[in-house]
């Protein structure tokens, strides 16, 4: 279980919904690049919603979404880091804009899904997934991050105690920065969110 300042983040189709379309657009484009060798330096990927982590490997970023995907369907309990955080709110605004512009295509991904959507792509999905990550008790620290960069170290350590940012959590945004692998245990990770085919499938492309 997966909590945000001790709520936790909703056991509900429609955070199903967020991760899986997230989750196989970023695979797809992945996909893409690869095999009309786009420039890697190009940023693409659900995490882009977020400036910050815009340059995490789309590899990694499905990494990522696989970790904190499991943290909230495993039994134990979690507190979020701002890692976390970021994913939630990058997946609900990725599938939210995909509800929205690409209705037919994401009621077929979903459709093919291990889970089962109670209401339908067109009954008001785009809106619930934008209320999904606005409805939880998150102040998204991880947005103003980036305001950080380019700015002197004294300046960027008052900014961040007028935030009452902490080190250790802001650790976790610049570690990903260093990522460029997937970790052990990625296709099991992903159980409950992909098929085992899909699973074996994306497995193969983030490895390679």
């Amino acid at each position: 279980m997966l909590t945000i300042c001790r709520d936790p983040l909703p056991r509900t189709d429609l955070t199903y919904a967020a991760f899986r379309t997230s989750f196989h657009e970023t695979l797809e484009r992945l996909v893409l690049s690869r095999q009309f060798d786009d420039d890697p330096w190009h940023a693409f990927g659900f995490l882009t919603e977020v400036p910050f982590l815009k340059a995490v490997p789309p590899q990694v970023q499905l990494d990522l979404l696989s970790q904190t995907w499991h943290r909230h369907v495993c039994a134990e309990h979690h507190e979020a880091s701002l890692i976390d955080e970021a994913v939630i709110f990058a997946a609900c605004e990725t599938a939210a804009r995909s509800a929205r512009d690409k209705p037919g295509e994401l009621d077929q991904l979903l459709q093919q899904g291990p889970q089962r959507l109670t209401r339908g792509v067109d009954d008001g999905l785009a809106d619930a997934l934008k209320q999904l990550h606005m409805a939880l008790d998150c102040e998204g620290d991880f947005l103003v991050v980036s305001q950080f960069e380019d700015m002197p170290p004294d300046d960027a350590n008052l900014l961040k105690q007028e935030y009452c940012l902490e080190q250790d959590r802001l650790d976790d945004l610049f570690d990903a920065l260093a990522i460029w692998h997937v970790t052990p245990g990625f296709s099991q990770r992903l159980a409950g969110l992909l098929t085992e085919r899909e699973a074996r499938h994306a497995t193969r492309i983030v490895t390679a």
